[in-house]
C-alpha cells in the first residue's frame, strides 16, 4: 500500500510537470537580503547505511518517459536558440572558437539556453540554508555588482575591443551568459535573471570536467541536471521534488562529484591570465591563488617550504561546517559545508546591506589565526647592533636616541599570498604608531587621509600594473597591462620584514608604546571613488594582526611573552626569512644560526643555512650546511633537494639525479624537484627521461617556461617537429617581454613613493627621503 502512495505521488508529479505545472517558489529580490522560498516539501531520510529504494517496473516506466520527453525539450530548445542567436553572434576568436578569450566550453554542439539551468530557487525549496548562505556570497553577485560592471563595462566599450571581449571576464563571473552567447552586438536575450544570480547552484554543480588548471574558466560545463536514472545517466532541467527525495542518492550523483572538493576545481577560476587574444600583446599572468596553495605547506605537494602543516584545501578554509537555522535536506548531523565562501570581499556585502555576511566575513579575517606581527627588535642610530628579540634581551634607551624598530610580519596560515588576486584593487597595509604615555603621537606611518586615501608611503601589500607608457592601469583594465612595475606580498608561509625610524621626543617620561598592525580595505578607495563617487560611506577597515610592545626611557628588561607570540627560535627563523627575501644574505644566515643554536636537533635550520648560501654562492659552507641537515634527518626531502643542486655543482651527475629521483618519489607533484631532474636528464642527454619529467612538470604547471622550452627542444630531437613549434610558440608568449622592464622604469621615475618602496630594505621614517641600503650580503 505504502508502495502504491509513493508510485501516485511519483506519477501526479510528473503529470502536473508536463502540463507546465512547477511548484511555487519566489522570485529572487534584487533589493539586500535573501529572498523568501517556498516550505520545503515532507521528507523523512532513511535511516544511516539504508540501501536505495528500488523502482518498480511503473516507476521505472514513468522515469524513463520523462527522461525522454526532458531530452527531447532541451534538444528542440536548444536547436532552436541556437538557430536564433548562432547567425547575429561574433565569433571574433572564429566558429570553433566561440568562448575565447574565457577557457570555457560546453557538454554538445552549440550554445547552451540560460533557460536549461534549474534556478537557484528551485535548489533553494529543499536547500533553503545553502539558499541563504549564496544569496549574500560574492558567487551570486559575481556579475551585478557595480565593482565589477564598471571594470568590464570599460572593456565592452573599448572602441578597438568590445562585448566579445568581455567573455574573458564573464567566463567565471557570468558563464550562463557566456555560454548562452549573451556577450555579443546587440543581443535579444533576456539576461535580467542569470545576471542578477551570477553564478547560481547550477553552474558550479553541472560541471563534468576540468580541462587543466589554466584558470580563466578552465572547465567543461554538463547540460544542467539534478537526477541521474538508475543506470547512471542525466536528466536534464528541473525534476518533482518527489523523484529526488525518492533517490537522494541519484540526485547527489548527478551534482556532486569529486572534484568539487579539490583546490583544481576552484583553480578554474581562482587562477587567471591575460592572454594574447585579450590584450593584442602577450600572455601575462594575472592571478595565481590555486598555485599559491600548491606551493604552501598546506597542499602537502612542495617540500621546499619553510614550514610543514597538515593538509588542508581551498574548501577546507572556505567552506568550514556550520550549523544550520533553516530546513536543508543536504544537511549532516545538522552541518552543511558553508555557501558563503568566507574570504576577503567586505565591499559587496557592505554595498547590498548584507549584514551577516559581513559580520561573518569581518569575523573570519580579524581571527587573528593567519598573521603573526612580531615587534622583533631595535636599532640605535650609530650602532649596528640588533636588540633582539624584544622581550627576551635586555637594552636602554634615552632621550633623543634615534630608533630603528624591525617588525617582522609572518604569512602564518594563509594557503596563499597576501594579497592573493588583483592586488591592484585590493588594499591591506601596515600601521606603525608610536605613542608617548600620554597618548600623544610621536610618529605614525599609513594612515588613512581625511579624503579616505592612504598614506602613499605605508607599506602595503599591493601591485602597480602599467601600460606601455608607464602609466599605473587604473579602473582594472587589465588588456592595458604590458609590466608590473611594483608588486609587493607575503607568500604563503614566508615573512617580510618592515622598517621603522624615528627619534625618541627630547621630552619623553617612562615610555613610549610602539603598535604594528596589519589592516585590510577592500577595495582600494580610489577605485571606490571612480566607482561610487567621492562622496560615498567609509567602506570597513578590517584589522587582520596586531602587536604592541613598550620601549622605557632607560632599562628595558626582558618580559614575559603573550600568548600569540612565536617561540624564540621561530622569530630567529622568519627573520632570516624576510632577509633571505630582501637579498640580505650574510644577515641571513646570522639569523638562520641563531636559530640552530636555540634547536641544534631542528634539520630545517641548517637547510635554511644552506639554501641561503646557495643563492649567495658559498657553495662550500653550503656543503657543511646540507650535510649537518642530512645527519639529523636523512630523509629531509628539502635537504636532499638541495643536496642535489651542490651535487650538480660539483659536476657528480650520477649523485644529482639520485637526490632529484628521490625528492619526485617523495613528492611527485613537487614542480622544483621535476623541473631539476628534468634538466639533470636533458644534461646527460638521456632524452626520453627528460621528455617525461617535463611533461609531468607541464600537467602541474601549464605555464612553466622550462617545460615548454626544453620540451621544444626534446620534440625537435625526437622528429615530432609539430609538438615542438607548438611549445616554442607557448614559451615565446609566456616569457617576459624584454621591453617591460622599460615600461616599469617609466612608471617609477614618475613615483618616487612607489620607486622606494620598490627597494627591499627601504626604511619608513619621516627624518630623511633617501633610503639606505645594507652594507652586507648584496
Amino acid at each position: 500500500m505504502r508502495h502504491a502512495r509513493h508510485i501516485a505521488v511519483l506519477l501526479a508529479g510528473l503529470l502536473l510537470a508536463w502540463h507546465g505545472i512547477k511548484p511555487v517558489r519566489a522570485q529572487q529580490d534584487n533589493a539586500p537580503g535573501a529572498a523568501s522560498l517556498t516550505p520545503p516539501p515532507a521528507y523523512t531520510p532513511r535511516p544511516k547505511g539504508a540501501p536505495p529504494l528500488a523502482d518498480t517496473p511503473a516507476e521505472r516506466e514513468a522515469i524513463a518517459r520523462w527522461k525522454a520527453k526532458a531530452e527531447l525539450h532541451l534538444e528542440a530548445d536548444r536547436t532552436a536558440y541556437n538557430a536564433q542567436v548562432t547567425p547575429t553572434y561574433n565569433f571574433r576568436y572564429g566558429p570553433r572558437s566561440p568562448f575565447l578569450p574565457g577557457n570555457v566550453q560546453v557538454e554538445g554542439e552549440g550554445f547552451l539556453q540560460p533557460g536549461a539551468y534549474p534556478s537557484a530557487e528551485y535548489c533553494g525549496t529543499c536547500h533553503q540554508e545553502a539558499y541563504s548562505q549564496w544569496r549574500q556570497a560574492l558567487h551570486s553577485n559575481a556579475f551585478r555588482t557595480p565593482f565589477y560592471r564598471t571594470s568590464v563595462n570599460l572593456l565592452i566599450r573599448d572602441q578597438t575591443r568590445g562585448i566579445a571581449f568581455a567573455r574573458h571576464c564573464d567566463s567565471c563571473h557570468n558563464p550562463i551568459g557566456v555560454l548562452g552567447a549573451t556577450l555579443t552586438e546587440d543581443s535579444k536575450v533576456d539576461r535580467a535573471k542569470f545576471d542578477s544570480d551570477g553564478l547560481t547552484c547550477t553552474t558550479c554543480h553541472s560541471v563534468i570536467g576540468l580541462d587543466s588548471t589554466n584558470g580563466n574558466s578552465s572547465i567543461k560545463m554538463g547540460v544542467p541536471s539534478v537526477i541521474v536514472d538508475e543506470n547512471g545517466e542525466r536528466i536534464p532541467g528541473e525534476v518533482p521534488f518527489e523523484m529526488i527525495l525518492r533517490h537522494p542518492e541519484r540526485h547527489s550523483a548527478a551534482v556532486m562529484h569529486d572534484f568539487l572538493h579539490k583546490p583544481e576545481f576552484c583553480a578554474a577560476c581562482h587562477k587567471a591570465n591575460l592572454p594574447a587574444p585579450l590584450n593584442d600583446y602577450k600572455f601575462i599572468r594575472a592571478f595565481t591563488a590555486f598555485d599559491e596553495w600548491q606551493q604552501s605547506k598546506f597542499s602537502q605537494r612542495n617540500p621546499l617550504t619553510f614550514y610543514t602543516a597538515e593538509f588542508a584545501s581551498c574548501q577546507g578554509c572556505h567552506m568550514k561546517r556550520n550549523a544550520v537555522t533553516l530546513p536543508d535536506y543536504g544537511a549532516k548531523d545538522g552541518t552543511i559545508v558553508s555557501h558563503r565562501w568566507l574570504a576577503g570581499n567586505t565591499a559587496v556585502p557592505f554595498y547590498y546591506g548584507f549584514n551577516e555576511q559581513l559580520k561573518k566575513t569581518i569575523e573570519f579575517l580579524g581571527s587573528g589565526n593567519y598573521l603573526n606581527v612580531d615587534v622583533f627588535g631595535i636599532k640605535k642610530a650609530g650602532s649596528e647592533k640588533l636588540l633582539a628579540p624584544l622581550g627576551e634581551v635586555p637594552f636602554s634607551l634615552a632621550p633623543s636616541d634615534v630608533v630603528e624598530v624591525w617588525v617582522v610580519i609572518q604569512n602564518k596560515n594563509i594557503g596563499h599570498s597576501l594579497i592573493p588576486e588583483v592586488r591592484d584593487l585590493y588594499e591591506a597595509w601596515v600601521e606603525f604608531t608610536v605613542r608617548d604615555s600620554s597618548g600623544r603621537e610621536v610618529y605614525h606611518s599609513g594612515f588613512l587621509q581625511p579624503d579616505g586615501m592612504l598614506d602613499p608611503r605605508a607599506h602595503s601589500f599591493t601591485n602597480r600594473p602599467v601600460t606601455d607608457e608607464g602609466e599605473f592601469v587604473d579602473n582594472h583594465k587589465v588588456w592595458t597591462i604590458h609590466s608590473v612595475a611594483y608588486d609587493n606580498s607575503i607568500p604563503a608561509g614566508r615573512s617580510v620584514l618592515v622598517r621603522y625610524q624615528f627619534p625618541m621626543p627630547a621630552e619623553v617620561n617612562g615610555a613610549v608604546t610602539v603598535t604594528a598592525r596589519v589592516n585590510y580595505r577592500h577595495l582600494r578607495q580610489s577605485y571606490l571613488n571612480n566607482v561610487l563617487g567621492a562622496d560615498h560611506p567609509a567602506y570597513p577597515v578590517v584589522e587582520l594582526a596586531s602587536r604592541s610592545r613598550v620601549l622605557k626611557i632607560g632599562e628595558n628588561q626582558p618580559e614575559q611573552a603573550q600568548a600569540n607570540d612565536n617561540p624564540e627560535w621561530m622569530r630567529w627563523n622568519n627573520l632570516g626569512i624576510s632577509l633571505l627575501d630582501q637579498f640580505q644574505y650574510m644577515e641571513a644566515v646570522q639569523a638562520f644560526g641563531e636559530v640552530v643554536k636555540l634547536r641544534p636537533g631542528y634539520a630545517d635550520g641548517y637547510t635554511n643555512v644552506g639554501l641561503t648560501e646557495i643563492v649567495w654562492e658559498k657553495f662550500e659552507s653550503a656543503r657543511k650546511a646540507i650535510n649537518r641537515a642530512l645527519s639529523i634527518d636523512p630523509s629531509s626531502a628539502r635537504a636532499i633537494y638541495y643536496d642535489g643542486l651542490l651535487e650538480r655543482r660539483a659536476g657528480n651527475t650520477a649523485n644529482e639525479i639520485a637526490d632529484f629521483s628521490k625528492v619526485v618519489e617523495m613528492f611527485p607533484e613537487s614542480r622544483d624537484a621535476r623541473r631539476e631532474l628534468g634538466i639533470s636528464y636533458y644534461q646527460n642527454n638521456d632524452n626520453s627521461r627528460a621528455l617525461e619529467q617535463f611533461q609531468a612538470l607541464q600537467k602541474i604547471d601549464p605555464d612553466d617556461l622550462a617545460a615548454h622550452y626544453n620540451l621544444s627542444i626534446l620534440y625537435r630531437r625526437m622528429g615530432k617537429p609539430e609538438e615542438a613549434r607548438e611549445q616554442q610558440a607557448m614559451f615565446m608568449d609566456k616569457k617576459v617581454d624584454p621591453g617591460a622592464p622599460t615600461y616599469s622604469l617609466n612608471y617609477l621615475r614618475n613615483h618616487p613613493e612607489i620607486s622606494e618602496e620598490s627597494i627591499p630594505w627601504h626604511i619608513h621614517s619621516d627624518m630623511r627621503t633617501e633610503t639606505a641600503g645594507p652594507k652586507n650580503g648584496k
